[in-house]
C-alpha cells in the first residue's frame, strides 16, 4: 500500500468534497510521466499526484453505492485505498488511462466493504452470490417489484436465471436484504426480563452423551488393541501398514522390506485381517455375555431384597 494518507475528517464530509475539486485533472503525458516516476524510482510526490487527481473519480463512484445503507464518507474511504492500489500496479506502457484502470479496484474496495459491513451477517463469499447482492435491487426496480414482500415465482425464476443462480438463492437473498439485524441481547417477552439468546437452542451434545462416546471410542480402542495381539508379528505389521494408516503403505515397500513378492503380502493381509475380525466378534460376543450375567445377577440381587425376611 501506498504510504499516503487521504482524510475525510475535519470540517465533514462536504469540505472534503469541496477541497478535491481544487485538485488539478492531468493530461495524459502528464500521467504517463508521472507514473513513470513512481514506476522506476518510488517517486512520493509523483504517486501523490496520480491519486489526488483522482479522488473526484472515487467519490463519484462511491455515490453510487449509497443505496446500502453506509454513510458515503466510508465508501470513499475503501475507494481511495483501492485507488491507491491502483496507482501502485498501474502500468503507463499499456496504452490506456488510470481512471479506466483504477475505475475496477476502486468498485472491488467498495464491493468488498459492503460485502463485510452492510450486515452484522456476512451476505455472501462467492461469485455469484456477491452478483445477486449487488443487482438485486436494480432488477426488483426494474420489475417493478419495490415492496420488502417476497418475489413473484414468476420473478425468481427470472433473476436467478438471468444472473446464474438458484431460486432458493434468490429468494433467500430478497428475504434477507428486507430484514433488518436484530441483536441477540434484545429483550423479549412480556417483562422484557431475558433475551433472544436465552431462548436459542444449544445443538451441541450435553456432557452425558461426550462422555458417552468417549467411553465408547475408549472401548473400541481396547477391542482392536486385544484382537491385534492375537496376530503373529509379521500379520499384525501388515495390516496395521495395509489398513490402519492414514496413507498405507504400499505392497510393494512391503514386499522389498519382507524379501517377498506383492501377491504373498496381499495374503497375508487379507489372511489377518480376517483373523482380526474373528477375533473381535469373538470378544464383542464375550462382553455381551458378561454384559447379561452381570445384568441378571444385579436383578436378582434386588429380587431377594425385596423379598420378606
Amino acid at each position: 500500500m501506498l504510504p499516503i494518507t487521504v482524510t475525510l475528517t475535519g470540517d465533514g464530509l462536504t469540505d472534503y468534497l469541496q477541497k478535491i475539486r481544487k485538485f488539478p485533472m492531468l493530461s495524459a503525458e502528464e500521467e504517463v510521466s508521472l507514473a513513470r516516476r513512481w514506476q522506476e524510482a518510488q517517486d512520493l510526490e509523483a504517486a501523490h499526484k496520480l491519486v489526488t487527481s483522482h479522488l473526484r473519480l472515487v467519490a463519484k463512484i462511491a455515490a453510487g453505492y449509497q443505496g446500502y445503507g453506509l454513510p458515503l464518507s466510508e465508501l470513499i474511504s475503501e475507494g481511495n485505498i483501492g485507488l491507491m492500489q491502483a496507482v501502485q500496479k498501474f502500468d503507463p506502457d499499456r496504452g490506456f488511462r488510470l481512471a479506466t484502470y483504477a475505475m475496477w479496484w476502486i468498485r472491488a474496495a467498495i464491493n468488498e466493504y459492503i460485502l463485510h459491513n452492510w450486515s452484522l451477517v456476512k451476505i455472501g463469499t462467492t461469485a455469484a452470490q456477491k452478483k445477486l447482492f449487488f443487482n438485486l435491487r436494480r432488477m426488483k426496480s426494474e420489475m417493478g417489484a419495490i415492496d420488502d414482500g417476497d418475489l413473484k415465482p414468476e420473478q425468481v425464476e427470472s433473476i436467478a436465471r438471468t444472473l446464474g443462480v438458484s431460486e432458493q438463492e434468490v429468494i433467500s437473498m430478497n428475504r434477507r436484504l428486507a430484514a433488518a439485524d436484530s441483536s441477540l441481547n434484545g429483550l423479549v417477552g412480556e417483562d422484557e426480563d431475558s433475551e433472544w439468546q436465552d431462548w436459542l437452542a444449544d445443538d451441541h451434545e450435553g456432557p452425558e452423551a461426550a462422555v458417552a462416546e468417549r467411553e465408547q471410542k475408549s472401548s473400541h480402542a481396547k477391542l482392536l488393541t486385544d484382537a491385534l495381539a492375537t496376530l503373529k508379528e509379521r500379520e499384525r505389521h501388515i495390516l496395521i501398514e495395509r489398513r490402519l494408516k492414514d496413507e498405507p503403505t504400499t505392497l510393494e515397500a512391503l514386499a522389498r522390506h519382507y524379501g517377498v513378492s506383492r501377491e504373498r503380502v496381499r495374503q497375508i493381509e487379507m489372511r489377518a485381517f480376517e483373523k482380526l475380525q474373528k477375533a473381535m466378534k469373538a470378544r464383542i460376543a464375550e462382553r455381551e455375555e458378561q454384559s447379561l450375567r452381570l445384568r441378571k445377577e444385579a436383578s436378582d440381587a434386588s429380587l431377594a431384597d425385596s423379598l420378606p425376611v
